[in-house]
């Protein structure tokens, strides 16, 4: 049953006391740690991730504070009202405004992650997203195909194929915060299981062949990790060789080299 409207001056009025208890658990180690990662200063409390999620199961269910939280520019409060807005229910158009609001790529992963991922329409926003030449917007087509890699066990073969072909097509963008998104994309589907990672190993050859230098840099990044990906017993997905549990528990994923590679239409051959 749905829950009865608030008056918007009690919603005001829970916006703002959620506000101060933001405020009250900012510290400046914290803050000074969300300048590093390229918050605007002064839009920032400095309150841990952790913290945020608390208060997101003590406000669990109050979508209607959502909105004003993001309305109030402070980066903590915008990741409160991605962890509380309800992502079905946002309309396409609120989200890209919101999209267009991020600043920082913790915000955009954090968006991609808890709203875009969840819906329905996931793989449409990446189609629309992985042609755009805003910052964020094209970091989020790659993040939420990185989100959607993980979490999603229903993922069918037609549907990793054409993320492969995504990466491999539009990792030619040279800014940092696009092409390392592009890479832990890669590296995120070639952890699924065995089969994956050939295909993954096989889009970082194609990539690696290609004449574009960020392209190159996305293929050897991620090769890096889908080289030493090892299979777990307790785990269904790959993990690094070097993760202690990987190390002490693992049997080594051959390193043979892949023999497909991906045809420019992102079809593997």
């Amino acid at each position: 049953m749905p829950r009865p409207s608030l008056p918007s001056v009690l919603i005001a009025a829970d916006v703002q006391a959620i506000l101060k208890d933001l405020q009250a658990a900012g510290t400046e180690k914290k803050r000074a740690s969300a300048m590093r990662v390229g918050i605007p200063m002064g839009k920032a409390f400095g309150v841990s991730v952790g913290h945020v999620r608390s208060m997101a199961r003590q406000w669990k269910g109050r979508t209607d504070v959502a909105e004003p939280l993001w309305a109030s520019d402070i980066h903590e409060a915008r990741l409160l009202a991605v962890l509380l807005v309800d992502p079905e229910a946002m309309g396409r158009s609120e989200l890209e405004r919101w999209l267009r609001d991020v600043a920082s790529w913790d915000l955009c992963d954090h968006l991609c992650s808890d709203v875009v991922s969840r819906r329905s329409d996931a793989a449409d926003l990446v189609q629309r997203w992985i042609r755009s030449p805003a910052l964020y917007f094209k970091r989020a087509a790659f993040a939420v195909m990185a989100q959607v890699a993980v979490h999603d066990k229903k993922l069918d073969a037609g549907a990793i194929e054409v993320m492969l072909g995504h990466i491999v097509e539009y990792a030619d963008d040279s800014r940092p915060h696009v092409r390392q998104a592009a890479s832990w994309a890669l590296r995120s589907i070639g952890k699924r299981d065995g089969a994956c990672r050939e295909q993954a190993l096989s889009a970082a050859v194609a990539l690696l062949e290609t004449e574009e230098v960020t392209k190159r840099w996305v293929g050897r990044d991620a090769m890096r990790e889908l080289e030493g990906l090892v299979k777990v017993p307790e785990r269904g997905r790959l993990l690094s060789s070097k993760a202690g549990m990987a190390g002490k528990r693992a049997d080594l994923a051959p390193k043979a080299k892949p023999r497909r590679t991906l045809a420019p239409n992102g079809k593997l051959k």
